[in-house]
């Protein structure tokens, strides 16, 4: 913890100097910047809930849920490290929510945001474990879902001493998967601070797209011939582009959706399709697909679910590239059939699941992609596949009965 503060105090100036630039690039506003700093206004007695960005917040939204239920009187803070986590949040309008940056990692941007909320409990989502978050904290801190990778785990094991200080301050972990459980435990996490296993994406609600857009879109995305490349990353749009060019030679009628992990992407994606030599359009230039449009770019924050309801197929993003693959269970809530690259390392159980039931198609790269994207040509194909994932997924999904065993727990806390 002393080296960990001692690199703060060299690193602080340099982040104090780059969100300023931030900030006079308009990247920022004045508002963001005050929020890092942990600066503003805030109603004492809140339960604090902190995500990274999308993903973790989208899992959280359940838990929120249960939450506001059971403590119908307690306010929320949910904070992000990015903006568009925040707007996330924000555009769920869930009441007595409150969406905010998380300050930093600094004492003083702590103590000022702690001062504003006087947090009653902290609930830490997934791997965000930062150190002077939880030693400085007052409250209980419970984290959820949290992961410790093998690769993790041999890092903290070097320093057993700093990382048995560190879970000192949990007062309740639920992890997502065995591993995981062992790895804290064998770092010092007291074995009747540990909650359940699972994971919170299992419980996947996925709203509802608006019928009057969802049906607009069908007329030219029709559920049959469209695919849905969800969350990619850099390297992964090229050989999605590569395998949908072998589809659509085969069959001019198929459409691509392609929705990247960070929209603000969008013009390097759109060069990616413009050379591809496909017709496309751009969700956030309010294009609409026409008849001989192959490419929608789905270049926006918010509407996976309206995706997921266009496509019979979808390859999942973050697992052609080493980023441990996104979530199969929003696609598979969706009925769409899933496809995936190696790297599911962050559901490991729930791919291997799905695999093993043929409710998931693996592929190592663009031309397998393309073999899979024949093979679940037709509805029937689609379909089966789909039936087979909700099966395989249904099996080993407790992720109803896991937010009441978290929920009864984190009630428990916030009375201590």
């Amino acid at each position: 913890m002393r080296a960990y503060r001692l690199f703060l105090a060299l690193a602080a100036p340099l982040a104090l100097l780059r969100l300023w630039l931030r900030r006079l690039r308009g990247r920022d506003s004045a508002a963001d910047l005050a929020q890092r700093l942990g600066r503003g206004s805030g109603t004492p007695g809140a339960i604090w809930l902190h995500g990274a960005s999308n993903g973790e917040l989208a899992s959280a939204r359940p838990l929120i849920a249960a939450l506001l239920h059971t403590v119908p009187d307690t306010p929320l803070v949910v904070t992000a490290n990015t903006a568009s986590g925040r707007a996330l949040v924000a555009g769920w309008g869930l009441p007595r929510v409150t969406a905010r940056l998380a300050p930093l990692d600094t004492r003083a941007a702590l103590r000022r945001f702690r001062r504003a909320w006087r947090p009653r409990l902290l609930i830490v989502m997934e791997n965000e474990l930062w150190p002077n978050r939880l030693a400085t904290a007052r409250e209980p801190v419970a984290c959820i879902g949290a992961r410790m990778s093998a690769r993790s785990f041999r890092r903290w094991h070097r320093f057993p001493r700093t990382a048995a200080r560190l879970l000192r301050h949990i007062a309740y972990l639920a992890p997502q998967d065995a591993e995981s459980a062992r790895h804290f435990a064998a770092l010092g996490l007291p074995e009747d601070r540990l909650g359940p296993t699972g994971t919170l994406k299992s419980a996947v609600d996925l709203p509802a797209p608006d019928p009057e857009t969802l049906a607009a879109l069908a007329r030219t995305l029709p559920r049959e011939t469209t695919i849905l490349a969800a969350s990619t990353h850099e390297g992964e749009e090229e050989q999605v582009l590569r395998a949908f060019a072998h589809a659509h030679r085969r069959d001019p009628a198929r459409r691509l959706i392609l929705a990247p992990r960070h929209p603000a992407r969008g013009a390097t994606i759109a060069s990616l399709i413009d050379k591809a030599g496909f017709v496309f359009a751009r969700r956030s230039a309010c294009e609409t697909p026409g008849p001989d449009t192959a490419v929608y770019l789905a270049d926006t924050l918010g509407e996976m679910p309206l995706w997921y309801a266009l496509a019979g197929v979808t390859f999942v993003g973050g697992s052609l590239v080493p980023r441990g693959g996104h979530t199969p269970f929003e696609p598979a809530a969706a009925g769409s059939a899933i496809l995936h690259g190696p790297d599911t390392a962050n559901f490991a159980a729930p791919y291997a699941a799905l695999d093993a039931a043929g409710g998931a198609i693996a592929v190592a790269d663009a031309d397998a992609l393309a073999g899979a994207l024949q093979r679940l040509s037709t509805a029937a194909a689609q379909a089966d596949q789909a039936d087979r994932a909700r099966a395989a997924l249904a099996r080993r999904d407790g992720g109803t009965a896991l937010i009441s065993e978290i929920t009864a727990t984190l009630r428990d806390l916030l009375d201590r």
